[in-house]
């Protein structure tokens, strides 16, 4: 019985060692990073090939209509808000070559209706220095729920934004978020239309995307100038490609794609909180 327990912790040991090597490993290529995501990011989506296809050509339609062009290599994080996808998806782009696909795992982006719930805007949105980055405290709100994560986790700020109301016609502003959210209650939940417009991600995808920089092209521009950054982990790995853009998209799909299942169904007692946060 020690003998086992011993096994188990010995395993364990070196599991959490291979998993480590593994963040120290420098990323060079946009094979390795999508190699990277399928070994660290949890749960995932697999995409077909065809749907791949699909996604690359409503990407660079987006960037298009919205007047931005790839001039260098970098990562983009493309959003399909769709009832029946809910999706983020990482994209290497890079000027005259055809994207990479890295990887992609369910979201939930914001419920169309209810009080102070925003559909969450299509568009292009640029992750810059205007609208500082944060970290979750951790703390539980009012209901229960840690609507940022766990304690550490980076909240991207995109700022402010128009979106539609759930609860009058018309727009408003609304702040724009990219966030991991309460592992405990609404990460297994990720795959439905139920932020207030923020777009939530698993755990894994937030750490995953802070930890190359991917978003961070702003902030590794600012620190060439000789500034830093207190939200700037000093464990942080960024890729040759830091990005800036969150592409959001809708695909109009009527029905879910067998790659993009609905989140598995489970009771909610009264005694549950309900998804009443961003």
């Amino acid at each position: 019985m020690r003998a086992a327990r011993l096994s188990r912790a010995a395993l364990a040991l070196l599991l959490a060692s291979a998993a480590a090597a593994a963040l120290a490993q420098a990323i060079t290529t946009p094979q390795e990073l999508a190699t990277a995501f399928a070994g660290q990011v949890r749960p995932r989506l697999e995409l077909p090939v065809v749907e791949q296809a699909a996604y690359a050509a409503l990407l660079d339609d987006a960037l298009r209509d919205h007047g931005v062009r790839v001039t260098t290599a970098q990562i983009v994080v493309l959003v399909d808000r769709s009832a029946f996808v809910q999706a983020a998806m990482l994209w290497w782009l890079a000027p005259g070559q055809a994207g990479v696909f890295i990887g992609a795992a369910p979201a939930s982006t914001g419920r169309p209706s209810g009080f102070e719930h925003f559909e969450t805007p299509l568009g292009v949105f640029e992750h810059t220095l205007a609208n500082l980055d944060f970290r979750a405290e951790g703390t539980l709100n009012s209901i229960g729920i840690r609507g940022y994560g766990d304690k550490g986790m980076r909240v991207f700020d995109f700022g402010w934004v128009m979106g539609r109301r759930g609860w009058a016609p018309g727009e408003q502003l609304m702040r724009l978020q990219l966030h991991a959210t309460d592992r405990r209650w609404l990460e297994p939940r990720l795959g439905r239309r139920e932020s207030k417009g923020c777009i939530r991600i698993p755990a894994t995808l937030n750490r995953f995307i802070d930890h190359y920089g991917l978003l961070d092209a702003a902030y590794d521009d600012a620190i060439a100038a000789g500034r830093s950054f207190w939200v700037l982990r000093d464990d942080r790995q960024p890729t040759p490609w830091p990005g800036r853009y969150l592409v959001v998209i809708e695909s109009a799909r009527s029905a879910r794609p067998a790659w993009s299942p609905a989140p598995g169904e489970r009771r909610v007692s009264a005694a549950e909180p309900g998804p009443g946060t961003c």
